[in-house]
């Protein structure tokens, strides 16, 4: 993200959000949109939409709003939509398949080109038309599918031991699917999502929203 200011990661995650629901408006015609729009579309508070624009400086005018084109060329820049994502895939298990058979379909500039799971043979195999080759091939793999960055749904155990092995042919970034908190030099980023734990924060919020 080509900003001085330090994005908090909350509003990061909400930035391709906002460029999906933008070019559904712009899909429809729309020229202009509030930040009331978005919020009812989005189901955001408004507020926070206007505090998460507010990092990139004046985006929109006060009672004119936001206008749809340039909000979407400025989103496009910021998260580097015009440059593809090659992505790979550690792990080919029943999350790992499903992830390999959907390959970010809505976001045309992030694909899975490449994957590697324990049971694949030396020659790899095609899945859903991605090639899976077995972990030991994972470094000379890597490289010449050009991925720059992983996604590991691979047993907790061997977690950071493909981190470890990723920060050394210099990945740019892993999406963890593992409870397993990894460990990899600063210059490079690691988003976690545990499953588990975002469901157990839904049912307390279904639970206490029901008293």
């Amino acid at each position: 993200m080509k900003s001085e200011v330090k994005i908090p990661q909350a509003t990061t995650k909400r930035l391709p959000l906002y460029y999906r629901f933008l070019q559904n408006f712009a899909n429809e015609g729309q020229e202009r949109v509030s930040s009331q729009q978005l919020s009812e579309a989005m189901k955001i508070d408004s507020a926070t939409i206007r505090r998460d624009f507010s990092y990139f400086g004046a985006l929109g005018k006060k009672g004119y709003g936001y206008d749809v084109k340039h909000l979407l060329a400025f989103f496009s820049e910021t998260l580097d939509q015009a440059e593809p994502s090659k992505v790979a895939l550690i792990g080919v298990g029943n999350l790992g398949s499903a992830l390999l058979k959907y390959n970010f379909q809505k976001n045309h500039n992030t694909h899975i080109v490449v994957a590697f799971d324990s049971k694949a043979p030396i020659e790899g195999k095609l899945v859903s038309n991605i090639p899976v080759y077995p972990p030991e091939l994972l470094e000379e793999k890597y490289q010449e599918y050009g991925a720059e960055m992983a996604i590991l749904t691979v047993s907790p155990r061997s977690a950071q031991m493909m981190a470890d092995r990723l920060a050394a042919i210099e990945a740019k970034g892993i999406l963890n699917f593992t409870p397993e908190r990894i460990h990899v030099p600063e210059r490079m980023q690691v988003l976690n999502i545990d499953l588990s734990v975002e469901l157990q924060a839904l049912i307390y919020l279904i639970r206490n929203q029901e008293e």
